[in-house]
Protein backbone atom coordinates (compact mmCIF):
# COMPACT_ATOMS: atom_id res chain seq x y z
CA UNK A 1 0.00 0.00 0.00
CA UNK A 2 1.39 3.19 -1.12
CA UNK A 3 1.25 6.73 0.98
CA UNK A 4 -2.17 7.85 -1.34
CA UNK A 5 -3.87 4.63 -0.48
CA UNK A 6 -3.08 4.81 3.43
CA UNK A 7 -6.20 6.10 5.48
CA UNK A 8 -6.42 9.93 7.23
CA UNK A 9 -4.46 10.22 10.34
CA UNK A 10 -6.34 9.15 13.18
CA UNK A 11 -7.84 6.59 11.13
CA UNK A 12 -6.80 2.60 11.11
CA UNK A 13 -6.81 0.98 8.05
CA UNK A 14 -9.74 -1.29 7.42
CA UNK A 15 -9.67 -4.67 8.83
CA UNK A 16 -9.42 -7.67 5.56
CA UNK A 17 -12.57 -9.25 5.56
CA UNK A 18 -13.12 -12.68 7.62
CA UNK A 19 -12.47 -15.81 5.48
CA UNK A 20 -14.54 -18.88 7.56
CA UNK A 21 -13.82 -20.93 4.70
CA UNK A 22 -10.06 -20.60 4.86
CA UNK A 23 -10.25 -21.30 8.37
CA UNK A 24 -12.28 -24.76 8.05
CA UNK A 25 -9.78 -25.66 5.18
CA UNK A 26 -6.80 -24.89 7.95
CA UNK A 27 -8.71 -27.31 11.16
CA UNK A 28 -8.87 -29.96 8.76
CA UNK A 29 -5.27 -30.04 8.73
CA UNK A 30 -3.07 -31.98 11.35
CA UNK A 31 -1.29 -29.75 13.86
CA UNK A 32 1.81 -28.46 12.20
CA UNK A 33 3.79 -28.47 15.37
CA UNK A 34 2.98 -32.78 16.30
CA UNK A 35 3.78 -33.11 12.33
CA UNK A 36 7.02 -31.20 12.59
CA UNK A 37 8.19 -32.70 15.67
CA UNK A 38 7.16 -35.95 15.40
CA UNK A 39 4.64 -36.14 18.35
CA UNK A 40 1.30 -37.80 18.42
CA UNK A 41 -2.15 -35.16 17.58
CA UNK A 42 -4.66 -36.79 20.40
CA UNK A 43 -6.97 -33.76 20.07
CA UNK A 44 -8.90 -31.83 17.11
CA UNK A 45 -6.68 -29.05 15.24
CA UNK A 46 -7.93 -25.51 15.61
CA UNK A 47 -6.97 -22.05 13.52
CA UNK A 48 -4.39 -20.84 15.58
CA UNK A 49 -4.57 -16.58 14.68
CA UNK A 50 -0.80 -15.35 14.73
CA UNK A 51 0.34 -13.36 18.34
CA UNK A 52 4.18 -13.05 17.87
CA UNK A 53 5.32 -10.12 16.83
CA UNK A 54 1.75 -8.43 16.52
CA UNK A 55 1.91 -5.00 17.70
CA UNK A 56 -1.58 -4.42 18.56
CA UNK A 57 -4.10 -5.41 19.95
CA UNK A 58 -6.11 -6.81 16.43
CA UNK A 59 -6.56 -10.26 15.50
CA UNK A 60 -4.49 -10.92 12.01
CA UNK A 61 -6.33 -12.30 9.31
CA UNK A 62 -7.70 -15.53 9.04
CA UNK A 63 -5.28 -16.03 6.01
CA UNK A 64 -2.23 -16.33 8.46
CA UNK A 65 -4.11 -18.76 10.59
CA UNK A 66 -2.34 -22.05 11.47
CA UNK A 67 -3.04 -25.54 12.54
CA UNK A 68 -2.84 -26.10 15.82
CA UNK A 69 -4.09 -28.88 18.39
CA UNK A 70 -5.88 -27.97 21.42
CA UNK A 71 -2.37 -28.93 23.20
CA UNK A 72 0.32 -26.51 21.24
CA UNK A 73 -2.90 -24.49 21.11
CA UNK A 74 -4.80 -23.21 24.77
CA UNK A 75 -3.39 -26.39 26.88
CA UNK A 76 -6.74 -26.47 28.91
CA UNK A 77 -7.90 -29.91 27.58
CA UNK A 78 -4.50 -31.68 26.89
CA UNK A 79 -2.17 -30.11 28.95
CA UNK A 80 0.90 -32.49 28.18
CA UNK A 81 2.22 -30.11 25.59
CA UNK A 82 3.54 -26.97 25.40
CA UNK A 83 0.70 -25.00 25.01
CA UNK A 84 1.02 -21.48 22.70
CA UNK A 85 -1.20 -19.51 24.83
CA UNK A 86 0.49 -20.38 28.28
CA UNK A 87 3.80 -19.95 27.70
CA UNK A 88 4.23 -17.42 24.72
CA UNK A 89 8.10 -17.27 25.26
CA UNK A 90 9.07 -20.87 25.48
CA UNK A 91 6.55 -22.03 22.67
CA UNK A 92 8.73 -19.28 20.11
CA UNK A 93 11.87 -20.86 22.27
CA UNK A 94 10.85 -24.50 21.29
CA UNK A 95 9.43 -24.48 18.01
CA UNK A 96 10.38 -20.71 16.11
CA UNK A 97 7.65 -17.67 16.47
CA UNK A 98 4.19 -18.91 15.52
CA UNK A 99 4.28 -16.35 12.13
CA UNK A 100 7.08 -18.51 10.17
CA UNK A 101 4.13 -21.29 10.53
CA UNK A 102 2.24 -19.54 8.00
CA UNK A 103 3.96 -19.65 4.81
CA UNK A 104 3.84 -23.53 5.11
CA UNK A 105 0.39 -23.33 5.74
CA UNK A 106 -0.61 -21.63 3.11
CA UNK A 107 1.82 -23.49 0.74
CA UNK A 108 -0.13 -26.72 1.75
CA UNK A 109 -3.73 -25.21 1.06
CA UNK A 110 -2.17 -23.89 -2.50
CA UNK A 111 -3.00 -20.58 -1.71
Amino acid sequence: MNLAQKPPLGLKEPRPAADPAYLARVRELPCCICEAFGERQETATQAHHIIHGRFSGRKTPDRMAIPLCEGHHQGMVERGKLALHRDKAGWAKAYGEDHQWTAPTQDRLGV
